[in-house]
């Protein structure tokens, strides 16, 4: 499968949000690290939200995986997803489109600019 090369990735920020008691996360971080590879020059973070809760705070975060991206000081998508690489991959690209909508929520929003300046 291949996804446009054109995306605006330079600005992407893809963060996984999980806990290291989760074994689910456990078993998705390596599928989540490999694919940085395929979005040339995007942000992948892995933020464990028990010992970064400082940063993730006030957003409770309380089903794994759950994921948040970003293009530029925008987050485009914040929620659980199934942990699968081509859904991930799916994701990615619709987030990253210039008419992807931006998230409502004031705090997810917030947390983008607290990532962006760590």
């Amino acid at each position: 499968m291949s996804f446009p090369t054109d995306l605006p990735t330079p600005d992407l920020l893809v963060v996984c949000l999980c806990a290291q008691w989760c074994g689910t996360c456990t078993e998705y971080q390596p599928l989540f690290t490999a694919l940085q590879s395929e979005f040339a020059g995007a942000r992948f973070v892995w933020v464990d939200v028990e010992d970064q809760s400082d940063l993730v705070d006030p957003i409770e975060v309380e089903n794994f995986p759950t994921l948040l991206v970003a293009q530029g000081q925008s987050a485009r998508f914040f929620g659980t997803v199934t942990p699968h690489l081509d859904t991930l991959r799916r994701l990615i690209s619709s987030s990253a489109s210039v008419d992807a909508a931006a998230v409502k929520d004031a705090e997810v929003q917030a947390l983008v600019q607290r990532l962006r300046a760590g």
